[in-house]
């Protein structure tokens, strides 16, 4: 998509070079923000956002604000994607792909023509290669940002919920995700996740995650949410939200809890469709609510809302992130909360289906959000606004209230006093052991063991020596070793037994699930990887099949706890809660005995055959 803005297509300044500064200079910033750093300067960095600020910091960002064109404010509204590896010299790949879908050839061009306040970072928009080449992208976006007339500082954003969803792997430290933490129960390791989690992203230059998940899972069929939820009893979520909140805002990253109203009661993706969420008014206020409420009484720097229709909040059938009703009227006035409002990314279906792309991003600014996440097309939305407020249908005094809200948040993580990172800082943060070590602990508290039939588990490497490993390998979700298969046949292996791995896929054919067969006459116990087991499934005919050779079988989950009900022949069965290597080496070492299960089931599991009936309730885990 090519974006039909009419502003300047101005080149980066200077000729294209590494993103590093040679002396990441403080000077730079504070020329760029003249009048403002001195009165900043005595502000404490670790208040909230969503609890006011000093009235003499407010007063020399309203200031900042005076001196803005129209135009620079509309930029400070969007936070946008762009690819490359770099702020300047990105291969051609995506120079190709910026000036397809953006209008601009580089990061730098893209604030340069846009004066966007924030840009999100993707591994498939190869902006996130390895540690040191993220640090150098973020400094020359931030140098780039400043050179321009009354340039500041960028909010750098991405999605690092850990589990399932994160955008920075390895060497960076990766942690078992919500539904584990869930499942492990400790408020101290959500915190640290948040903390260590949170220290490593600003050694790169992210200031702002879009993490925790605040949803109440209480959907099995849920296509987009599930395990990337901590469960599904609404206080446990709400402790463990507030948990990862403090860590980390107190790393200096802004949190940002999702999706509000709520989107863990949804059969649809909205992604793809536009989900319907039938809760009542009293069922919405004692479920979905209470981990957002929490999240704002930990003083949660950003919220983002949901393309979700929610009818007893707003009858009009719009989705949350253009409803005023839902947007003003009950996350500000109702829950108090005034911080920063993130829309969830505009080009997703949930959004797009009942107005025009044109429309999105001037109805989410009057249903009160600040921030507009990743339109599909810069250029429409950006004018859109822009013509918006010269038509009378938006005020400026309304972009103001939202650019000071974005404007407090960089002030609160120190963005306008230095935004650059250095490469010590990255050496000395970034997957460090003491921080691997972390990961690997929480882990092990997480895994959780729902059957096991005669003391299968732990296995003895001498009366089961060999151990074939078979199963789905989806890809890394996190940039990690992988595929999950090899994975844990390596563990096993480094554990004295002598493993083997063969990847059957998600889908394994007839063939392939008889060259499993075969070759589990040759192993003395299978640990067969499940990856979201249906009832007419081939992954469910593989296990039966397996289970029929006589062979020991244990069953790991390596996504949605919910398989269990589809294969109770197993001998043995653990919940991973995902398919990271943190999470399957821990998995790994439980089957072993290296460690023993603790954990316990955040959500519960129905019974396949009757899901009135619940086979495994919250709680519900096994120990040795």
């Amino acid at each position: 998509m090519r974006d039909s803005s009419t502003g300047s297509t101005a080149r980066p300044n200077g000729p294209a070079e590494p993103d590093r500064p040679s002396a990441p200079s403080r000077r730079t910033v504070l020329a760029a923000t003249a009048g403002i750093t001195a009165a900043l300067a005595a502000a404490p960095r670790a208040h909230a956002a969503g609890t006011g600020t000093r009235p003499g910091d407010d007063k020399a960002l309203r200031a900042l604000i005076s001196r803005m064109t129209l135009e620079e404010k509309v930029g400070q509204l969007f936070v946008m994607r762009v690819y490359g590896h770099s702020a300047t010299a990105p291969d051609q790949a995506d120079i190709d792909a910026n000036l397809s879908e953006i209008g601009v050839r580089t990061a730098a061009e893209l604030v340069a023509k846009y004066r966007v306040g924030g840009i999100i970072y993707f591994a498939w928009a190869h902006n996130t290669r390895d540690p040191h080449q993220i640090a150098a992208l973020s400094n020359g976006i931030q140098r780039a940002s400043l050179a321009q007339p009354r340039g500041l500082p960028v909010l750098i954003s991405t999605d690092q919920e850990h589990g399932i969803v994160a955008r920075v792997g390895k060497p960076a430290t990766l942690f078992p995700g919500a539904m584990a933490l869930g499942a492990g129960g400790s408020r101290a390791d959500a915190r640290t996740v948040g903390r260590i989690g949170g220290a490593e992203l600003r050694a790169i230059g992210i200031t702002q995650d879009y993490s925790p998940d605040a949803d109440v899972n209480v959907n099995p069929a849920n296509p987009v949410i599930g395990v990337r939820s901590f469960g599904a009893d609404p206080e446990a979520v709400a402790g463990l939200v507030a948990a990862e909140v403090k860590g980390y805002q107190g790393s200096g990253v802004a949190a940002t809890a999702k999706h509000f109203p709520g989107h863990g009661d949804t059969a649809v993706d909205s992604h793809f469709g536009f989900p319907v969420i039938t809760h009542s008014r009293e069922l919405w206020s004692e479920l979905d609510a209470v981990p957002f409420r929490a999240a704002i009484r930990a003083g949660i720097d950003s919220i983002m809302t949901a393309h979700i229709m929610v009818p007893a909040l707003d009858p009009a059938g719009d989705p949350a992130t253009l409803s005023h009703p839902i947007v003003t009227g009950v996350l500000r006035g109702e829950l108090g909360y005034d911080g920063v409002v993130v829309t969830d990314a505009l080009g997703m279906e949930g959004v797009r289906t009942k107005y025009g792309d044109d429309r999105v991003p001037v109805l989410a600014l009057k249903a009160g959000v600040d921030q507009l996440l990743n339109p599909p097309d810069l250029g429409v939305a950006w004018n859109a606004v822009l013509n918006a407020v010269r038509g009378g249908e938006l005020t400026e005094a309304r972009l103001d209230e939202s650019i000071l809200r974005v404007l407090r948040l960089k002030a609160k993580h120190g963005l306008l006093s230095d935004p650059y990172v250095s490469d010590a800082d990255v050496d000395r943060v970034v997957g460090i052991p003491e921080h691997l070590r972390a990961a690997d602990r929480i882990a092990e508290r997480t895994t959780t063991l729902l059957v096991n039939e005669e003391g299968l588990l732990p296995l003895s490497r001498r009366r089961t020596p060999r151990v074939l490993v078979v199963g789905a390998d989806p890809a890394s979700p996190s940039l990690s070793d992988g595929p999950p298969t090899t994975v844990a046949a390596a563990t096993l292996t480094g554990l004295g037994f002598t493993a083997t791995a063969l990847s059957t896929g998600t889908a394994p054919s007839a063939a392939t699930i008889d060259k499993a067969v075969a070759a589990a006459a040759g192993a003395d116990a299978v640990v067969a990887l499940t990856y979201n087991l249906t009832a007419t499934g081939s992954q469910k005919t593989l296990v039966e099949r397996l289970v029929a050779t006589g062979v020991p079988v244990i069953a790991v989950a390596i996504r949605n706890p919910y398989d269990i009900a589809q294969i109770p022949g197993a001998g043995a069965f653990l919940a991973s809660y995902s398919w990271t290597d943190v999470e399957v080496r821990a998995a790994a070492r439980v089957i072993a005995g290296r460690v023993h299960p603790r954990g316990r089931l955040p959500v519960a599991v129905q019974r396949a055959d009757d899901p009135a009936q619940v086979l495994y309730p919250i709680g519900y885990g096994l120990r040795y």
